[in-house]
């Protein structure tokens, strides 16, 4: 839907055909593709610049200091100082951004934390994380219930698996349900158990997957029963939207939990109901139980 507003107050509506709102949603993941790849292309050059020796910097007694182009050199490693905290209280806590910035980011530790990730599905705190990690983490929503599933995933749930599924787990609400968050699960589903179901086509080298993987759901995790994942594949020459799957949500959780104890078995091992032992001693109910069942931990 388009709407005008004039100078006089009034507004115009009209309503776009579906073809021209796909189309347009196909040149905004053109254009942030290509503004990611020319980031990737500056980071990498900045990567293969030799590094600069400045001389060691000293004090007034002749000791070697820190150097100051060295970002990382005075800060902390981070070691679960914010466990089971809630976000929406230490936020507002003042020092909180000064005492973020004294990390190296809790993911990659390469790079100073910027910003203190949480769990948006319980409001748990996660730990603090650099700029680039929760950029990487984030879900790219088409909608709030849409989501595509673009390249970074491949990061996240293969070459750095165990890195990020510990850094998720950190959240207790999520470890103890030994799940994810709807839209991670949701990705995690498209990508991982119905890779096999996404059409292939001929290339140079091999075939390629086609089109441009999506996954949405209806409901929420609050009521599982009813709660649904439909992995479609946009711009797929055999059909313009073509539904690949749908898998109720006990189904993918139930999924998730067989591949992580393959894929990383010692977050598998911490995580499940009967580890309890890091919650806060007043756990506070995120999510509300409407049916006294599946949700008894929250």
């Amino acid at each position: 839907m388009l709407v005008e507003q004039t100078l006089d107050g009034t507004q115009r509506t009209w309503w776009l055909p579906r073809a021209v709102v796909k189309l347009l949603d196909a040149a905004e993941h053109t254009e942030t593709q290509r503004v990611q790849a020319a980031r990737t292309r500056q980071a990498n050059a900045a990567v293969t610049e030799p590094p600069s020796r400045p001389r060691p910097a000293r004090d007034s007694g002749g000791r070697q200091t820190t150097s100051p182009e060295d970002p990382t050199a005075s800060l902390r490693p981070y070691n679960g100082e914010l466990k089971g905290q809630l976000y929406s209280v230490l936020s507002r806590k003042p020092g909180t951004s000064r005492k973020v910035a004294g990390w190296v980011c809790a993911v990659c530790r390469t790079a100073p934390a910027a910003v203190l990730d949480h769990c948006h599905e319980h409001g748990y705190v996660r730990a603090p994380v650099c700029q680039s990690c929760n950029t990487q983490e984030r879900p790219d929503h088409l909608y709030s219930n849409d989501i595509r599933v673009a390249s970074h995933y491949t990061r996240l749930f293969h070459t750095d698996t165990d890195d990020w599924l510990r850094h998720w787990h950190r959240c207790p609400g999520c470890r103890a349900r030994t799940t994810l968050p709807l839209p991670h699960l949701a990705a995690w589903t498209a990508h991982i158990a119905c890779r096999s179901l996404r059409p292939t086509h001929r290339a140079s080298r091999g075939r390629t997957p086609c089109g441009t993987l999506r996954v949405s759901w209806t409901g929420s995790q609050q009521a599982p029963r009813t709660c649904l994942l439909t992995v479609a594949v946009d711009l797929c020459p055999s059909g313009e939207h073509r539904i690949l799957a749908q898998v109720p949500y006990r189904e993918a959780a139930e999924r998730f939990r067989l591949w992580l104890a393959e894929t990383a078995p010692a977050v598998a091992a911490a995580a499940g109901p009967d580890r309890l032992d890091d919650l806060p001693t007043q756990f506070r109910p995120v999510i509300e139980d409407t049916s006294g069942e599946d949700q008894a931990l929250f």
